[in-house]
C-alpha cells in the first residue's frame, strides 16, 4: 500500500509539489492528446468544415465534463484532509458516500446532457451546416459520462491520497489507445466525425480500469459493511465543497461559449483556426492543473495536519515552479506552433494559410500571457486546498464577466483580435480575486486553528 500513497504533511515542499505533479503534467499530455489526435485526425481527414464542427463542441463538452470535474475535486479536498489528519475510519466512510454521491450526479448529468446538446449548439449560434456533425460528436461524448464520471472519481481518490502516477499510467495507456482507435475507426472504416467520439469513449472507459484495479489494492479506500451507510453529514460536507467548484466549472465554459459564439460570427476559416489554436490552448495548460491537483492535495494535507507554516512554504514554492514552467512552456510552443498547428488542417494552400495563422495569431496572445494562468491555478487551488471553494466560484463569475464583455465588446470594436484577446482577460479577473482571497483566507485560518476552531 505504501508504494500507492504519499503523505506531503513531512519533507521539503518543493520537491513534494514537483514530484507529485510531474506525473500529472505527463498525464494531461496524454489527455490532451485525446483533444488533439480527434482534431487532427478530423481536420485532415474530413476536412476544415468538420474541424470548425468538432471546435464548436469543446465548450458544451466542457459545460458538462467541468462540473463533473468540480465534484470529483471537492470529493478529493475531503478524502485528502481525511487522509491527512490520519482518520482512516472517516476516510473510508468518506470514499463510500463518494460513491453514492457520484453514482446520482452521474444519473442527472447523462439525462441533462442528451437533452441539452441540440439547444446549447443553437444557443452557440451554429451554422446550420454544421450542426449534424457536432450534434452526432456531442450525443455519443455524453453517452460516456458514467465511465468519466468513474474515472474522475477514482483519480481523485488517487491524488488525495498522494497517488500522481496511477492516473499519469491511465492517461498514457488510453492515449496511445485512443490515437490507434481515432485512425483505425475514422481512416479504416470512414466513420467520419462519429468514429473520433466513439475512440474517445472507448479511451475512457480503459483509463477507468486501470485507475480501478489500483485502487482495489489500497487498504485505507477497503469499506466494510460498517462503513457501508449513508451519512448525510459526509455528503452535505462534499456537497458544500464540490457546488461551488461544479459551479466555477459551469461559469467558465458559459464564458467560453459566449466568446465560441462570438467566434462564430466569422468564416468557418476563422472556426476552424480558432478552433486549432484553442486545441493549443490545452497543450499550453498541460501543467496548469498538474500544479492545481499538487497545491490543493498538499495545501489540505497539511490543513488536516494543523501545519500552516508548511501551507506557507509550499505555495511559494506552487509559485516559483508554476512561474519558471510557464515560461519554458509559452517559449516553446511560441518557437514550435506554426509547425504545429500545420498537423490540424487540410486543403487548398490559401486556406491552409489562413487558418494556420489565425491559429497562430491566438495561441501568441496566450503565450505572452500565459505566466499570469499558472498563477490562478495555484491560488485557486490552495484556496481549494484550504476547504474555501466558494471564493474560488467568484472567481470564476471574475472570469465570466471579463470573457463575455471582451468577447461581445471588443469582437465588434477590434474583430477578430477581441475573440482571442477575451480569454487572457479572464485570467488578469480572475488572479485579482484569487491573490486578495488567498491572503484573507489565511488570516482567517489561522485564527481558527488557534482558537481550536479546526
Amino acid at each position: 500500500m505504501k508504494k500507492q500513497v504519499k503523505q506531503m504533511t513531512t519533507g521539503h515542499p518543493m520537491p513534494l509539489i514537483v514530484s507529485f505533479a510531474i506525473p500529472l503534467m505527463f498525464g494531461n499530455i496524454f489527455q490532451q492528446m485525446y483533444s488533439v489526435v480527434d482534431s487532427m485526425v478530423v481536420g485532415r481527414n474530413l476536412g476544415i468544415a468538420a474541424l470548425a464542427s468538432l471546435g464548436i463542441c469543446n465548450w458544451p463538452n466542457w459545460i458538462m465534463i467541468g462540473m463533473l470535474q468540480g465534484l470529483a475535486q471537492g470529493i478529493s479536498i475531503r478524502l485528502a484532509n481525511s487522509f491527512g489528519s490520519g482518520k482512516t475510519e472517516e476516510l473510508k466512510k468518506s470514499f463510500y458516500n463518494s460513491i453514492l454521491l457520484s453514482g446520482a450526479f452521474m444519473v442527472f448529468l447523462l439525462i441533462l446532457s442528451e437533452l441539452l446538446s441540440l439547444p446549447m449548439l443553437r444557443l452557440l449560434g451554429t451554422a446550420d451546416e454544421l450542426i449534424p456533425d457536432a450534434l452526432l460528436y456531442l450525443r455519443i461524448v455524453f453517452a460516456g459520462i458514467p465511465f468519466i464520471m468513474v474515472y474522475n472519481l477514482l483519480a481523485a481518490a488517487l491524488r488525495a491520497l498522494g497517488n500522481s502516477r496511477t492516473p499519469l499510467i491511465a492517461m498514457a495507456v488510453a492515449s496511445v489507445a485512443n490515437v490507434l482507435l481515432d485512425i483505425w475507426f475514422v481512416v479504416g472504416f470512414h466513420w467520419g466525425i462519429a468514429g473520433a467520439a466513439i475512440a474517445t469513449v472507448l479511451a475512457q472507459v480503459l483509463a477507468m480500469l486501470i485507475c480501478l484495479k489500483t485502487v482495489l489494492k489500497i487498504q485505507d479506500l477497503h469499506f466494510s459493511r460498517e462503513h457501508m451507510s449513508i451519512h448525510w453529514g459526509i455528503i452535505g460536507d462534499m456537497l458544500l465543497i464540490s457546488t461551488p467548484m461544479a459551479l466555477q466549472n459551469f461559469l467558465i465554459a458559459g464564458g467560453g461559449m459566449v466568446v465560441q459564439s462570438a467566434a462564430n460570427q466569422f468564416s468557418v476559416l476563422f472556426i476552424a483556426g480558432f478552433t486549432a489554436g484553442g486545441k493549443m490552448h490545452g497543450l499550453l495548460e498541460i501543467a496548469t492543473s498538474s500544479f492545481g491537483f499538487a497545491m490543493t492535495t498538499y495545501v489540505a494535507q497539511n490543513l488536516g495536519a494543523r501545519k500552516m507554516d508548511r501551507i506557507h512554504h509550499g505555495v511559494r514554492c506552487g509559485i516559483l515552479a508554476a512561474l519558471i514552467t510557464s515560461f519554458l512552456i509559452a517559449a516553446f510552443f511560441l518557437i514550435t506552433g506554426k509547425w504545429i498547428l500545420l498537423g490540424f488542417v487540410s486543403g487548398n494552400p490559401s486556406d491552409i494559410a489562413s487558418t494556420v495563422n489565425i491559429g497562430y495569431r491566438y495561441l501568441a496572445i496566450m503565450c505572452i500571457c500565459l505566466p499570469v494562468l499558472y498563477l490562478l491555478y495555484v491560488f485557486r487551488s490552495s484556496l481549494q486546498g484550504l476547504g474555501n471553494t466558494f471564493l474560488p466560484m467568484i472567481s470564476a463569475i471574475a472570469e465570466l464577466i471579463m470573457r463575455t464583455s471582451s468577447a461581445i465588446l471588443l469582437s465588434k470594436l477590434i474583430g477578430q483580435d477581441g475573440v482571442f484577446i477575451a480569454e487572457v482577460a479572464a485570467w488578469f479577473g480572475a488572479d485579482f480575486v484569487l491573490i486578495t482571497s488567498y491572503f484573507y483566507v489565511v488570516k482567517k485560518t489561522e485564527k481558527m486553528i488557534e482558537n481550536n476552531e479546526i
